[in-house]
């Protein structure tokens, strides 16, 4: 199977000072050498506890941090050494839905307007009517009701939130999307409507995903195959069931012990 992306030995470092009043700096590395690639149509987990780097390289795919060092592919094609322009088309195909729902959301804006302004941006053909149209129906694909789309992000549940947070990723009809911890700001009770949202919004729309959580009973119920990363790196991969059944790890026999037993 064909891959939609391809990191090779990609380094994120930051640089910051030791203290308030020193000179002195030093470089943390966020994500240090990893490498690994995600099959067109499957889901890629990335897990790993609180600093471990997984959110970061979801940003670094998506250009929200720079790299450091290293490449990445989307199919054949090298963007990460595109300027600006030139990476214009990939911002249509690469999407994000992000951690918090309602941070996510302009409070300011109509759901409406948020669901729409990925539109105004990639999709110029569309008329006002076309994207009203379209709103509604993503609204419905996602489980809520057109009459919902003159609301603000404050009038809805934290569920309804990532419901439209789903939306508004979707809208530009994206190829490839960044869940970043895109549950666990979520009541339990919530997260598997979303877990099967997102699965059901995948198989419908022929998406590919980078699921990026620190539960790992989430991310092997989400992911055909998953990434272990701690510290900035890569120390377990492979499918599902291999490394939830059989990890090889001490971080990821930790991260399974972690796991609540039913």
């Amino acid at each position: 199977m064909a891959n939609l992306i391809t990191v090779n030995d990609l380094k994120v470092h930051f640089t910051s000072k030791r203290g308030i009043f020193s000179r002195n700096t030093e470089t943390v590395k966020a994500v240090d050498s990893i490498s690994f690639s995600i099959p067109k149509g499957k889901t890629v987990g990335l897990v790993g506890e609180s600093g471990s780097g997984k959110s970061t390289t979801g940003k670094a795919i998506a250009r929200l941090v720079p790299i450091s060092e290293g490449s990445i592919f989307y199919e054949d094609k090298l963007i990460s050494g595109l300027t600006d322009s030139e990476f214009y088309p990939y911002r249509k195909k690469i999407q994000m839905v992000f951690q918090d729902p309602f941070g996510s959301l302009n409070p300011r804006m109509s759901i409406q307007s948020s669901i729409s302004e990925p539109m105004f941006v990639h999709l110029k053909d569309l008329n006002a009517n076309q994207r009203k149209e379209k709103v509604a129906y993503l609204l419905e694909k996602v489980g809520l009701s057109a009459d919902m789309m003159d609301r603000f992000p404050h009038e809805f549940s934290g569920g309804q939130r990532q419901r439209i947070g789903i939306a508004r990723a979707i809208s530009a009809d994206p190829e490839f999307i960044i869940c970043d911890e895109p549950v666990s700001a979520l009541d339990v009770s919530v997260q598997a409507h979303i877990i099967n949202l997102l699965k059901d919004i995948q198989s419908e729309f022929n998406l590919t995903y980078l699921f990026v959580a620190h539960d790992l009973a989430v991310v092997e119920h989400m992911s055909d195959s998953i990434l272990v990363m701690t510290e900035g790196k890569i120390v377990e991969q492979g499918n599902s069931e291999e490394v939830c059944q059989n990890p090889q790890h001490p971080y990821t026999q930790k991260l399974l012990g972690a796991v609540p037993s039913i």
